[in-house]
C-alpha cells in the first residue's frame, strides 16, 4: 500500500518480560493510518525461522505463540480499553481491557476486524484494519492511548514500545504512549448488529429411558447507541457451543468457584463482577441461567446496557428472565453499576442487585427467603499513576425477607507492586445474614456430616502476601520469585477458626521452562463433622497439618511438553499423596493432543478410611484452518462420578458466523460406562 510509504515508523521496542534490561533481541517496526471509518496498523516484525504457533483457533491469546498486538485506550483515562493481538499465521484474538479485574484482561469480547500477515524470510509483516464503528470512544477526545507488543515466542521474550517494568502486565493501561489525532476522530454512526441463531438435536436420558428431538431459535442483538454506550439485547439465548466446564478434583470443605464462559456475561464483566474479591463476589453471572449443580435454566430474554455516559462516568444495567423447569420456578435478575473516575487512575464504584423469585404462595410458606434477594454496595479504589501501590475499601449490604442484622460484608486492603518488592493486605468480615442471591461466597456455609445439614456462620479474614523477585541479566535464570501468604479466619466472636500459610519459590529459565517448590502449612478448628471418604466423618476437633510441593513444567517452545507436581504430606489426622502430571504435543499450527491426569490418595486412620480421586482429562484439537476447528474434551473423574465426552466442530464460514455440530456422552465411573445421558446438538448464526 503506498500510504505507508506517507507515514513514519515508530519502532524502539523495549524488554518486558522475563526481564526489563536493554532493547529487544528482535526489534519490530509499526506505522499507523486512518480515515473516517477504519485504523489501520502496519508491522514489520525482524524474525526469522519456523514461527511457533499453538493454534489457528481464534480468541487463542497471546501467550506461547509468535505474534504482535495492539493496546488502544481511546478516552486515554488508564481505566479502560481494547486488546488487538494477531499471530504470524493471522490468528485474531480481541479483549476488552480493565484496569480493576483480576487480571484486566477479557478475550470474551468478539467484534469483526481485518488482518493479513506475510513471511519475508528475515522478518514478517502484519496489515490490520479494525473499523472505528466496532469500539467505543468519545469523538470529542484528540488524545488516544496506544501501546505495541511483540511476542517473540522463539526467544521466550515480550517487548513493547513504551518502556515498561516486568511487575506490570504487558497490556497495562497506565503505560501507553500517546497517539494524537490532528483533528477529532469521525464520530461514529449508530451501528446496529444482529446475531440471529438456529438450534436442534437428539438427547437421550437413560434414567427415564426418554429421547428428545429439540429445536430451537432466538437472536443477540449489539446497538450503539452512542460512540461510547453499547445496548447488548438476547431473546431465548443458547449456549450449546459453549465447551464444558474444566472439571477439577476438591480436596476442601468448600464449593469451588468455577469460571464463567458464556459470552453474553463476560463483555463488560467488570461493571457487574468487579466487587469483592475472589472467594467472595456479592454478582457472579453463574447464577443466571444455571442451577447450583451447573444444570441449564432457560432463560426467556435479556437485555443489557454498559459503557461510559462521560469519559469519567461508566454505568451497566442488566435485566434477565428466566422461565421454568421442573419444580425450579422462573426468576428475574436485575443489576444497575456505576463507576465514577476520580484523580488520575482511581474509582468510586456503586451497584444495585435484585433477584425476584416467582415461586407460589405455598413455596414461600416453605422457605420464605427464597421470595427474593437484594444486594448493594459502595467502593472505593485508589491507585497511583504508576500503578504499584493501591488501597480499596467497600461496604456490602444484603436484603431478604424477615432478615435484619448481620447482614453485610466490609473489606479493606492495600497493596504494592515493585519491580522486585510486592505485598498485599486485606482485611474482611462476613456476617452469617450476608446472602447474596447473585453471587458467591466461599465459606460461609458449612456442612455438618453428623446431621447432614448446612448451616451458615459469619467470618473475618485477614489475608497477607509478601514476595520478591529477582531478574538475572545473564545466566540461564530468567526469573526467580519467592513468595509468602497467610490467611488467617475468625469466627464472628473473634474465636479462632482456621489458619492457612504457603511458602514457595518459582524459578523461570530463559528456556520457558520452570520449576517450582511449595511449603503449606495449616491449623483448622474444625466447627462440625466432617467427610472426606467413606468411612465415618471426621469429628469437630483442632487439627495441625502440613504439606511440601515440587513442580516442574518443561520448555512450552518445543513440540513435546511434559509437566508433573507432586504434594505429599500430613491432612487432618492422616496423611495425603498427590501426583498431577500432563504432557502435551503439537504438529504444529494444526494438531494439538494434551493429556492431564491427576491422583489423589487421601489416607484417614482407622474408621474414618481412605479414598483414592481419580481425574483424567485427554484432550484433542485439529484445526484445518483458521476457519474449521474440531475438539474432544474427555474427562474422567470418580469424584463426582462423571465421565464426560464433549465433541465440537466449528465452521467459521464468514466473519463472526458460526456452525457448530456438539456431541457430548456422560457415563458413571461406577459403575464403570454406565450411561448417564448423551445428546448431539447443532447451532448456526449468522453476524448481521
Amino acid at each position: 500500500m503506498h500510504a505507508w510509504n506517507t507515514v513514519e515508523a515508530v519502532s524502539q521496542f523495549y524488554k518486558k518480560f522475563p526481564n526489563d534490561i536493554g532493547a529487544a533481541k528482535k526489534q519490530t517496526e509499526v506505522k499507523y493510518l486512518f480515515d473516517d471509518k477504519n485504523l489501520y496498523f502496519a508491522f514489520k516484525v525482524y524474525d526469522s525461522g519456523t514461527a511457533i504457533i499453538k493454534s489457528l483457533k481464534r480468541d487463542i491469546g497471546h501467550d506461547g505463540n509468535d505474534g504482535v498486538a495492539i493496546v488502544l485506550d481511546p478516552l486515554n483515562q488508564k481505566t479502560n480499553g481494547f486488546y488487538f493481538v494477531l499471530s504470524a499465521l493471522n490468528v485474531q484474538s480481541e479483549g476488552q481491557l480493565t484496569g480493576d479485574s483480576e487480571d484486566g484482561l477479557s478475550y470474551s469480547w468478539d467484534t469483526k476486524w481485518f488482518s493479513m500477515t506475510k513471511d519475508y524470510g528475515n522478518y514478517w509483516i502484519a496489515e490490520i484494519a479494525i473499523p472505528l464503528k466496532f469500539i467505543r470512544y468519545n469523538s470529542e477526545n484528540k488524545n488516544w492511548g496506544v501501546n505495541f507488543v511483540r511476542i517473540d515466542a522463539k526467544n521466550f521474550e515480550y517487548s513493547t514500545w513504551t518502556r515498561m517494568g516486568p511487575n506490570f502486565k504487558s497490556y497495562d493501561l497506565g503505560y501507553t504512549g500517546l497517539m494524537k489525532w490532528p483533528t477529532n476522530p469521525p464520530a461514529s454512526s449508530n451501528n446496529v448488529i444482529l446475531l440471529p441463531y438456529l438450534t436442534g438435536g437428539i438427547s437421550e436420558d437413560k434414567s427415564n429411558s426418554q429421547t428428545e428431538t429439540t429445536g430451537n431459535g432466538g437472536f443477540d442483538a449489539k446497538i450503539g447507541l452512542t460512540s461510547s454506550l453499547n445496548l447488548d439485547l438476547t431473546i431465548n439465548p443458547d449456549f450449546s457451543q459453549v465447551e464444558v466446564d474444566n472439571q477439577v478434583t476438591n480436596l476442601t470443605r468448600f464449593s469451588i468457584f468455577l469460571p464463567e464462559r458464556r459470552a453474553f456475561f463476560l463483555e463488560n464483566a467488570d461493571l457487574f463482577a468487579g466487587f469483592g474479591i475472589p472467594p467472595i463476589r456479592p454478582f457472579y453471572s453463574r447464577t443466571i441461567g444455571l442451577d447450583k449443580e451447573g444444570n441449564k435454566i432457560p432463560i426467556l430474554f435479556g437485555a443489557r446496557l454498559s459503557g461510559n455516559l462521560s469519559p469519567d462516568v461508566r454505568i451497566g444495567v442488566m435485566n434477565m428472565q428466566t422461565g421454568r423447569k421442573g419444580d425450579y420456578a422462573p426468576e428475574n435478575f436485575s443489576a444497575f453499576t456505576w463507576q465514577k473516575r476520580v484523580l488520575k487512575r482511581s474509582l468510586i464504584k456503586g451497584y444495585f442487585l435484585n433477584r425476584e423469585n416467582f415461586i407460589s404462595v405455598e413455596e414461600e410458606k416453605k422457605n420464605p427467603l427464597d421470595k427474593y434477594g437484594r444486594n448493594a454496595g459502595l467502593t472505593f479504589e485508589y491507585s497511583n499513576p504508576a500503578g504499584s501501590f493501591s488501597y480499596w475499601a467497600n461496604y456490602n449490604q444484603s436484603m431478604k425477607p424477615t432478615i435484619k442484622d448481620l447482614n453485610n460484608y466490609a473489606e479493606a486492603g492495600l497493596s504494592y507492586n515493585g519491580r522486585n518488592f510486592g505485598f498485599v493486605l486485606d482485611i474482611a468480615n462476613v456476617g452469617k445474614n450476608y446472602y447474596t442471591d447473585m453471587g458467591f461466597v466461599q465459606r460461609i456455609s458449612n456442612y455438618d456430616a453428623q446431621r447432614d445439614t448446612s448451616i451458615r456462620i459469619g467470618f473475618k479474614h485477614i489475608y497477607s502476601e509478601i514476595s520478591y523477585t529477582l531478574m538475572p541479566a545473564k545466566g540461564k535464570l530468567g526469573r526467580i520469585e519467592a513468595r509468602a501468604e497467610n490467611s488467617i479466619i475468625f469466627n464472628p466472636d473473634n474465636s479462632f477458626n482456621e489458619w492457612e500459610s504457603s511458602a514457595e519459590i518459582q524459578a523461570n529459565f530463559k528456556n520457558s521452562s520452570s520449576v517450582e517448590l511449595e511449603l503449606n502449612n495449616n491449623v483448622t478448628n474444625l466447627l462440625f463433622a466432617t467427610s472426606f471418604t467413606d468411612g465415618d466423618p471426621l469429628p469437630a476437633a483442632q487439627y495441625q497439618y502440613a504439606q511440601f510441593g515440587i513442580g516442574y513444567n518443561s520448555d512450552a517452545r518445543k513440540l513435546f511438553g511434559w509437566s508433573t507436581d507432586f504434594n505429599f504430606g500430613q491432612f487432618y489426622n492422616g496423611t495425603v499423596q498427590s501426583i498431577r502430571a500432563g504432557i502435551n504435543w503439537r504438529n504444529q499450527p494444526n494438531l494439538s493432543l494434551r493429556l492431564n491426569a491427576q491422583l489423589n490418595q487421601i489416607q484417614l486412620p482407622g474408621k474414618y478410611g481412605s479414598t483414592r480421586l481419580v481425574l483424567i482429562a485427554p484432550r484433542i484439537e485439529y484445526n484445518f484452518s483458521t476457519q474449521l476447528f474440531w475438539t474432544t474434551f474427555i474427562q474422567y473423574n470418580t469424584q463426582s462420578n462423571n465421565f464426560n465426552i464433549n465433541s465440537r466442530l466449528q465452521y467459521r464460514y464468514k466473519p463472526m458466523s458460526d456452525f457448530f455440530l456438539v456431541y457430548t456422552d456422560n457415563y458413571f465411573t461406577d459403575p464403570l460406562f454406565q450411561s448417564k445421558n448423551r445428546a448431539v446438538v447443532f447451532k448456526i448464526s449468522y453476524w448481521f
